[in-house]
């Protein structure tokens, strides 16, 4: 752990690349043996990925906040080949979250045998094309890209997640994520908030994205109703899910 950050731990990538993370340990465990990985939007390493991953320890969850761009190599090349998996569905950015899954049930602080997973944006992507691989008992992906076929998904767990309807690019892919869903027959609660845009669930302090974001065809900005409404929707879902044998 680091001083200046005291989340602050790393997973051992397959090629031997530490990659950093935060590490979040609940003060009360919620008994469920669930851990969750939460992976950023595209934005990276953020403190609103940390802001997201405290209010799940909150609620009883081990969390790893991983940082999917740091890839042993220069930091802007590691950008573009994250971006790259994250448009072909494969590649290292893969085996970074299959590391992550291995940490938590490998770590020794917290009793991990079932693991959860939530993203935004791109990381909303990434979550679930890693869930349709198997290994995660329920995964909460927030207005990220939706493969046009049902079949891309198939062998996915259960499913929570948001998307905001005046996102003139994903605003149609929670409807068509809960086509796929209602198809392959897996349990889910998937909803399109009508008066949200892109990345209401996010809540970064920055100039871009107060200022600047909103007018982009995203219609990117924190919308705290549908926000709220997601997060009781997830943590509801994730406790139901989770208690299953």
């Amino acid at each position: 752990m680091n001083a200046k950050d005291p989340h602050l731990t790393h997973v051992t990538l397959p090629d031997g690349h530490r990659m950093r993370a935060r590490w979040f340990v609940p003060q009360q465990p919620n008994g469920l043996n669930a851990a969750v990985i939460v992976i950023h939007d595209i934005f990276g390493f953020s403190d609103d990925q940390a802001r997201i991953a405290r209010r799940l320890a909150d609620n009883g969850y081990p969390v790893l906040a991983p940082d999917l761009y740091d890839r042993a190599g220069a930091r802007s090349l590691c950008v573009v080949r994250t971006l790259r998996d994250h448009e072909l569905g494969h590649g290292a950015a893969f085996e970074q979250l299959e590391a992550c899954r291995l940490w938590l049930l490998e770590q020794d602080q917290q009793p991990v045998t079932k693991v959860a997973m939530m993203g935004f944006c791109m990381g909303g992507r990434f979550a679930l094309l890693y869930a349709a691989r198997g290994g995660l008992r329920v995964v909460a992906p927030f207005y990220g890209g939706v493969p046009r076929k049902a079949t891309a998904l198939t062998g996915i767990c259960p499913v929570v997640g948001g998307w905001g309807k005046q996102d003139l690019v994903y605003g149609g892919h929670g409807e068509r994520l809960a086509r796929h869903l209602s198809e392959l027959g897996v349990p889910h609660d998937v909803k399109t908030y009508p008066d949200a845009g892109h990345s209401f669930m996010n809540d970064h302090q920055t100039f871009v994205f107060k200022r600047l974001s909103g007018y982009s065809p995203l219609r990117a900005y924190h919308e705290p109703n549908a926000a709220e409404d997601s997060w009781r929707r997830v943590l509801r879902f994730f406790q139901q899910t989770l208690e299953e044998k």
